[in-house]
Parts: structure tokens; sequence; C-alpha cells
């Protein structure tokens, strides 16, 4: 990115959580000028060349006076929600208003309206307003996160769940922020890109287990669920039930093949190839 011939200016929402916050220290790290947008500054980093913004995607005029002047925005999905979908469609008519030349948006893997992941019909609806908007635009589908593979095992050493042998392409967020970051350094390269981002290897949950025991030196094992015990094994959250139908079509998702598939994308975008799941953990455990 040190070659960029341009310092145009950007936004970056969602900058106090780790997939903007990683996507805000590249920027950084490259010089160029960025505005941090984040519910809570508190939890924005401070880096050089940045200016944090509080901005909800729900409040129209925060988000305009946010984003006046940006010429590209990061958009970072809103957090789960029964409205997300409303939030998405307020941030991106926001944007046209502010002017805005290009938004990048972190979408889901095989976003599609009737995707068996619930979620992902949202991130789906909110590309096609996008695309109607008429703003200039990026798709980074992003398959699931490798980081997060460890927060799947319970505390019995277990991950539970209706995946039967369906397999996952999981990604590392240091990934997906060096996409993010390269495509917003050079946007009008990428307008009207949809890029499949995923690791290197589509693995089962019962493979994705055996990498945890492996690197961590814990026992964990994998259980196929059928989606009753899903939902009973999940109830006592007390979760609404759009949240447990999220939490179960994530598996029912993988069994179904809808996350299946290896990419180059990530080693397009960054130059190098995609990070497996092993060294995802072993980073983490430093």
């Amino acid at each position: 990115m040190a070659d960029v011939p341009s310092r145009p200016t950007l936004a970056v929402t969602g900058a106090s959580g780790r997939l903007g916050g990683r996507v805000a220290r590249l920027l950084a790290a490259a010089g160029l000028p960025q505005r941090l947008l984040a519910r809570n500054l508190a939890r924005v980093p401070a880096l050089p060349g940045a200016t944090a913004l509080s901005c909800s995607f729900g409040d129209r005029e925060a988000v305009v006076r946010a984003l006046t002047g940006a010429e590209r925005v990061l958009m970072v999905s809103a957090a789960e929600a029964p409205d997300r979908l409303e939030q998405h469609r307020t941030f991106v008519d926001a944007a046209v208003e502010a002017g805005v030349g290009h938004l990048v948006y972190i979408s889901f893997y095989g976003a599609a309206p009737d995707a068996t992941f619930t979620l992902a019909r949202d991130h789906w609806h909110t590309e096609q307003h996008i695309r109607a908007s008429g703003l200039p635009f990026t798709f980074l589908r992003d398959n699931l996160y490798a980081d997060f593979m460890p927060f799947m095992v319970g505390e019995d050493g277990v991950i539970r769940g209706p995946g039967g042998q369906g397999r996952a392409a999981v990604v590392a967020q240091d990934d997906i922020a060096e996409a993010a970051a390269a495509v917003l350094a050079r946007a009008p390269e990428h307008a009207g890109a949809t890029y499949d981002l995923t690791g290197p290897h589509a693995l089962t949950f019962e493979e994705i287990a055996a990498v945890i025991a492996h690197t961590t030196g814990r026992s964990v094992d994998y259980h196929a669920e059928t989606v009753a015990e899903a939902y009973a094994s999940r109830a006592h959250y007390g979760a609404p039930d759009w949240q447990l139908d999220a939490w179960v079509s994530t598996y029912t998702a993988v069994a179904a093949g809808e996350l299946d598939g290896v990419s180059d994308a990530i080693e397009r975008l960054t130059g190098h190839p995609a990070t497996d799941l092993t060294a995802v953990l072993r980073a983490a455990r430093g």
C-alpha cells in the first residue's frame, strides 16, 4: 500500500470493533487520513491522521454529518439485531446524501434471499439496496471467522451443532482487514466487484475441532446435533427466536454446503496466501 498515488479521505465504521479497528490501523500505517465512526468513542483507537466521530447506523443525520467529505467508506455490517436491515438501509441512504464516492460493504459468503443462514439474507438485501442507490461499491463476502472457532467450543470441550459433514472455508479477520484496506486504497479498481473472502481450506467441524485440539493442547470434539437438539441445547440462553434461528442456521448452512468452496481473492487483494486456521490460532495464543 506504500505506493498509493493519492490520499483520499476515508471513513471506517465499526472502528471500535475487531474488524473495523484492524482496518483503521492498516490505513493509519499507510498514512491515509480517515474518519473513525463508532457508537462508543472511548473504544476507538487513537491513530495518526484519524478523527473519531460518534455515529450509529440508524441515525441518518449523524451519518450524513460524519460522511460528508469522505470519498470512500468501509461499511462494516451492524451488530446482529431484528432491525439490522433497516439500519443498513438508513446508513446507505445517508451515504448517498453525504456524497460518498465509493462504499465497501462487509457482506457474507453466499448472501442470497433464500440463504439457509438467516442473517445472510439481510446481507443480500443490503447489497441490493446499495446497488439500487447508485453508489459505486465493492462487496466483500466473508466466510465464517477463523478467529471465532475456539468460541464455538463448549465448556465441556465439544462443538455442538447441526453442521453434519458440511464444510466451511473459515477466514482470518486479519486477512479480511488487509483485503478491505487494499480495496479502500485503490477503490476505483474494484468498483462493482464482489469478492468471496475465504481461508485456504474448507473444513468440516470435525476437522476444525481437531485443529483446535492440536493447536491448543485441549481435548476438543464435535457432536453433530439434530436441528431439534440444537434448539433445545440453546434454549437456556433465553434468546429471542430470531437469534436462535441465526445461531442454529449457522450450522445448517454449513451442512447444506453453502459455506464450502475456496477463493483466491485474499491472495489477489493482499499479495499473500490466505492464513490457515492453525496459524490463526497460534497467533492468538501469542
